[in-house]
């Protein structure tokens, strides 16, 4: 069963369904979790589907259950790129180039990750220059005479300053998650500890011969735990929190002059008025009701054919709900296209056999 999803998901693939062949090859690791290859296959449709993160531990996953698999190594090295991530994408890539040492595409991108390491050398070595002039311009204070003798004659004071972070942090937000960022390069993955809980985050930064770092802020608004996550890379370590709610927080903290914002519900009693633009021309075009007249030919557009079967195919997928279209998507893999079921009791449980038209027969060709 296992062999037959990785063929489908392969097909798939080929015919660029990315999402669907993400979908066949999860299905195939559920039957055989231990199988190298469809850790680094589904890589491949992740990358492919800009799922990048995902692709990263699908390849650190295949490169644990094999690590002579120099494959692995270069599409962990992919992902890495588009995520920014050259350190590690140039550590991969290496390590992979001595797997395969005849393979070109291992030398090329070595290559496009030390220029882009260098630029970021650059700008940072650019940034420090910058800072250390701003501290050499700084104006310097004048005291009066007679405020340093006012100043004698008062007893000292010391003054305790609060010590410095050993670690940046930021964050920033998107409707459905918070994702907060923690610049601490070099970190090996087995020294960090994160935690989450309702309105709770715990991290833990302990590295041998270091002081351990800290950080374990109330949290602005309440999260989902189970859907938290986070991974350790060469730079950062980066945490994604799902939030509870879609609210927008004003500060990754809570504290007690921060106030949650509520959503506003808009009352519909009282029609809004639409906006209109001063123009030059005499005559305005109302774009909505243009808008409008399109779709509205578009639906009641007459199609012939095959154009008209995929019409109503698309409207009943579009429609319908997950397990309609479950079901849909594995009648017509597994039946090579000659069946298309919306039910999924009926086929969920089973494989579905091709149906071929009248006068036709089904065949299998050997690959």
């Amino acid at each position: 069963m296992a062999s037959d999803l990785e063929r489908k998901a392969k097909d798939a693939f080929v015919d660029d369904h990315f999402e669907l062949a993400v979908d066949l090859y999860t299905q195939a690791i559920e039957l055989n979790p231990n199988h190298a290859e469809l850790y680094a296959d589904r890589s491949q449709a992740n990358i492919k589907f800009e799922n990048f993160t995902e692709a990263v531990a699908d390849a650190q996953r295949a490169i644990e259950l094999d690590p002579s698999m120099s494959k692995a190594y270069y599409r962990k090295a992919t992902a890495c790129m588009k995520l920014e991530e050259y350190q590690t994408a140039k550590a991969a890539l290496e390590t992979g180039a001595s797997l395969a040492p005849e393979d070109s595409r291992f030398t090329l991108l070595i290559k496009e990750c030390e220029k882009h390491i260098a630029e970021e050398t650059d700008d940072i070595s650019k940034q420090s220059v910058v800072e250390a002039l701003e501290v050499v311009k700084a104006p310097e204070t004048v005291v009066a005479p007679e405020t340093v003798i006012a100043a004698k004659e008062v007893h000292q004071v010391p003054t305790v300053t609060a010590s410095k972070p050993k670690y940046r942090h930021e964050f920033y937000q998107k409707p459905e998650e918070v994702v907060v960022t923690i610049f601490a390069k070099g970190v090996p993955e087995r020294n960090v500890i994160v935690d989450f809980g309702e309105q709770i985050l715990s991290v833990t930064i302990d590295v041998p011969g270091d002081d351990a770092y800290n950080l374990q802020p109330r949290l602005f608004g309440k999260i989902i735990p189970s859907k938290c996550r986070y991974e350790v890379l060469s730079t950062k370590i980066e945490i994604r929190l799902a939030k509870a709610e879609e609210i927008h927080w004003t500060s990754l903290e809570f504290s007690t002059g921060n106030t949650v914002p509520q959503r506003v519900n808009v009352s519909t009693s009282i029609p809004a008025q639409k906006l209109t633009y001063p123009s030059s021309k005499p005559k305005r075009t109302d774009w909505d009701k243009l808008e409008a007249e399109v779709k509205k030919e578009e639906k009641e557009e007459k199609l012939d054919g095959d154009a008209a079967l995929n019409k109503f195919f698309r409207e009943i997928y579009q429609d319908a709900d997950e397990d309609t279209r479950r079901a849909m998507q594995k009648s017509f893999v597994e039946s090579n296209g000659t069946v298309l079921s919306t039910n999924w009791k009926e086929v969920g449980s089973k494989k579905v056999e091709g149906s071929p038209p009248d006068g036709m027969e089904m065949k299998k060709w050997e690959i």
